[in-house]
């Protein structure tokens, strides 16, 4: 075994004990979701049994994981950069661990759109968090405020706009790849792009 391999070794170790004590689970607790023995999960969680692919499969789905984020030990490049949309007033950050995830940053100083005409539906989800101010989320028949460190979510195939009310708010959306998608081909409607959600 090399270096690396006992480093991975380790740390696959420890985080199997830090997702059962995150989950609240004792030993016993873990090692019944694993169709384990306590003894046995103890001595992995130790270092005292090697690790067989059969428990590590076992144990990633008894801990709500998959194995490759069991053993995942990409730590490069932990900080991204934004992408800077002036046009748009935005700020932009892909999600590495899904490609299709975007996180947006906007500050917006317009009210919601008066015109349901100007309210938008396409295929996705949205997940947004008011940083500060004060947001209205406009959603099917339904008028929603949103206040600083409230958050949102909700299916785009309802038609949805968002706006700011009482002065500025920032928000911070992160949208699913279809719902980025939806908002892309819109940004080119004159006016409108402001104050949608």
């Amino acid at each position: 075994m090399t270096q690396d391999d006992g480093e991975l070794d380790a740390l696959v170790r420890k985080r199997i004990r830090a997702l059962r004590v995150a989950q609240g689970w004792s030993l016993d607790e873990l090692a019944t979701r694993a169709q384990l023995s306590p003894s046995t999960l103890s001595r992995i969680e130790n270092g005292q049994r090697r690790l067989a692919l059969d428990q590590l499969v076992t144990l990633a789905r008894a801990l709500d994981t998959t194995l490759d984020q069991l053993v995942e030990t990409a730590t490069d490049d932990v900080i991204t950069s934004p992408t800077i949309d002036a046009a748009h007033g935005q700020m932009r950050w892909p999600v590495r661990a899904d490609p299709g995830m975007t996180v947006v940053r906007r500050r917006m100083t317009d009210p919601p759109p008066d015109s349901p005409a100007r309210m938008r539906a396409h295929p996705g989800r949205e997940w947004l968090v008011v940083l500060s101010g004060t947001a209205i989320l406009l959603l099917g028949n339904r008028r929603i405020r949103v206040e600083t460190n409230q958050a949102a979510e909700f299916p785009t195939m309802l038609p949805h706009a968002i706006g700011a009310e009482g002065g500025p708010c920032e928000i911070l959306g992160i949208f699913d790849r279809d719902a980025r998608r939806g908002h892309q081909r819109g940004e080119g409607t004159e006016g409108a792009s402001r104050s949608r959600g």
